[in-house]
């Protein structure tokens, strides 16, 4: 029979997953890393932060054995740890939209007004490439693509929709996607997009959902 201070070391150190993900620019890295493998910089760089605040999130992450770490010259490149952190940060990010009262408001005050934007979902789109009848834009930051996109996607990040759109054929509509549900890329390509006269929607997630849900992907 366990006493009671085992007992409350065991579940601190079950505990350690949730105080690592209990900080807003961690879970951010979180969702970055589970388009793909990014170096320090890289992270620091889209999240606004500087490289020195950046590394000590990570180590907070890795202590908790979240993300792990190679070395390529000089520099340092993280991704998870495994797959099932993927799985927890979906679980994380789920529970949050069901329960937290506040999050439909936090969200719009970031995302803007989604009513009339069109959804695609995963199933809807899986078919449709079958089809043949509709263009995939992955919109994400282009070291996001190659770690791993839709089979069929184009990469067109979101930064440069308006010089790469020129020629681009308006007989199908055009699909585009980002990291997941709360990625801003995919709402502003398609806003972009419908300026232009092209009928655009986006993917109900994201990459991240849609490989996990055993569809088509790309390394």
């Amino acid at each position: 029979m366990g006493d009671r201070a085992a007992k409350d070391a065991l579940f601190d150190g079950l505990a350690t997953v949730a105080k690592a993900l209990g900080n807003g620019r961690r879970a951010e890295i979180v969702d970055v890393l589970a388009q793909g493998e990014r170096s320090v910089d890289g992270i620091a760089a889209e999240l606004g932060q500087t490289v020195a605040n950046t590394s000590q999130h990570l180590q907070h992450l890795l202590r908790a054995g979240l993300v792990r770490t190679r070395r390529s010259g000089t520099r340092i490149y993280y991704s998870l740890a495994s797959p099932r952190v993927a799985e927890l940060w979906t679980a994380v990010r789920d529970v949050s939209a069901t329960h937290l009262a506040e999050l439909d408001k936090l969200a719009a005050a970031y995302l803007g007004d989604r009513s009339r934007l069109d959804t695609v979902t995963r199933d809807e789109l899986a078919e449709r490439l079958r089809a043949g009848d509709v263009v995939v834009l992955d919109v994400r930051p282009e070291p996001e693509f190659h770690a791993g996109h839709i089979t069929g996607a184009v990469s067109m990040p979101v930064g440069q929709l308006a010089r790469r759109l020129r020629g681009m054929p308006k007989d199908r509509q055009v699909v585009a996607y980002c990291r997941g549900p709360y990625c801003v890329f995919a709402d502003d390509a398609v806003r972009a997009l419908r300026r232009r006269g092209y009928r655009a929607a986006r993917l109900e997630d994201g990459y991240p959902e849609w490989a996990h849900a055993g569809h088509p992907i790309q390394t």
